[in-house]
């Protein structure tokens, strides 16, 4: 099959069988960077996230960030056909990606004991909510369960009300991070160290878990668990989200002496006091801190709040809304907003490629696929089938 001439992954083929977000987009990644992603979907119905809004002429605008760059075929898996048409085609690739959960590929004949015969080089990411293993294998496991889980939704928020979820599906899209990172040490190994291929096992708590910084090391070593406190935190002090007098907020934290000295240059009554003569003791009092900060701030309109700061070196941001970010200058300096030309709904907004590469820059963008826009050239040319064949797997609905 034709794959993009350039990008540093060209040349890798993935095919993609998961649905929704975590699985989906590790593939995804891989994707942008150049890979050659063929996504398995559902006859008729395709992959769940095409169904969630918001819509635009009956187009997910979802679905269209995160199906983009890949070829879209149909093929149903759990017709004895369409599971023997997927091993015949998992002999032509590198990656298989699946979000099921566990047991449920070893029904269809599809699981890793199953693949690896077919194929010893295929390197397998498997992602599941609790992981292949462990008495909560078997469990349902979505991007706010694994929050919770994994210790993040009960740091989240103020002390005295429920814990808040995240703004965006961060369980999701971390372990989407992760498994194209896992992916690539996978490919790594096999075909610079000589190794066979592998299945990568990764869920979406331990995930999350890995990102809690020292959480459970102050726990087991100290007894100090990581608690609600709305937006402080151990390392900035001062730091919180500071409303200005006309209304907006801004981000501001200090984390070493040397910061701190700058901010006294322009909050000079923070000058001398022994309360905040350390960053320590700075922590001990971030709540005094913290209020002098406010009041200061509250007493300028942002963009003067934002000058001062800037000349100062601070680290600081304006809590930046969607009209913002889509504004920003520096965001249209550097290219994050990506366009992209669909051919039924037009020009859509969504992030562009990430991370930059100096050397092997990203391939253009393809919009997201039609459901079922690449079957018969993927089943022409990874299944060896004839028009004919494909026209009866058609007509017997398993593609």
């Amino acid at each position: 099959m034709e794959t993009k001439d350039k990008g540093p992954l060209s040349g890798v083929r993935v095919i993609d069988i998961g649905t929704m977000v975590a699985g989906p987009v590790a593939a995804t990644l891989l994707a942008d960077l150049g890979a050659d992603v063929i996504k398995i979907e559902q006859p008729g119905r395709g992959d769940s996230l095409r169904h969630i809004g918001p819509m635009v002429e009956g187009e997910s605008l979802w679905w269209n960030v995160e199906g983009r760059n890949k070829k879209s075929m149909t093929l149903d898996l759990h017709h004895p056909e369409g599971q023997r048409i997927l091993r015949e085609m998992v002999k032509h690739a590198d990656v298989f990606v699946e979000n099921f959960r566990p047991g449920i590929l070893d029904k269809w004949n599809l699981s890793w004991e199953h693949l690896k015969k077919v194929n010893p080089r295929l390197v397998m990411l498997s992602v599941s909510g609790y992981g292949q293993t462990g008495p909560y294998a078997n469990r349902a496991g979505y991007d706010r369960i694994a929050l919770a889980m994994g210790g993040t939704l009960n740091a989240t928020g103020y002390p005295d009300r429920a814990p808040v979820k995240l703004g965006t599906a961060m369980a999701d899209y971390s372990t989407a991070v992760l498994g194209a990172f896992g992916t690539m040490v996978a490919l790594y190994h096999r075909d610079v160290r000589g190794g066979a291929g592998q299945q990568i096992d990764l869920s979406l708590y331990e995930t999350v878990f890995r990102f809690t910084d020292v959480m459970v090391t102050a726990y087991e070593k100290l007894g100090l668990p990581r608690e609600r406190t709305g937006n402080l935190h151990f390392a900035a002090a001062p730091g919180d989200h500071f409303e200005t007098c006309d209304g907006r907020y801004i981000v501001l934290t200090v984390s070493n002496d040397r910061m701190f000295g700058r901010l006294c240059e322009v909050i000079p009554v923070l000058v001398g006091d022994e309360r905040f003569s350390s960053h320590a003791k700075r922590t001990e009092n971030v709540e005094e801190v913290n209020d002098i900060v406010a009041e200061w701030i509250k007493s300028l309109p942002v963009l003067e709040v934002c000058r001062i700061l800037e000349e100062k070196g601070l680290a600081y941001s304006l809590i930046y809304s969607i009209k913002d970010i889509v504004a920003d200058p520096h965001y249209q300096a550097r290219g994050s907003i990506a366009t992209v030309e669909h051919p039924q709904i037009g020009q859509l907004k969504m992030p562009a490629v990430q991370p930059r590469f100096s050397g092997t820059p990203s391939p253009e963008i393809r919009p997201a696929p039609a459901l079922g826009a690449h079957t018969d050239e993927v089943l022409r040319e990874l299944a060896g089938l004839s028009s004919e064949q494909i026209a009866e797997l058609r007509h017997a609905g398993t593609v």
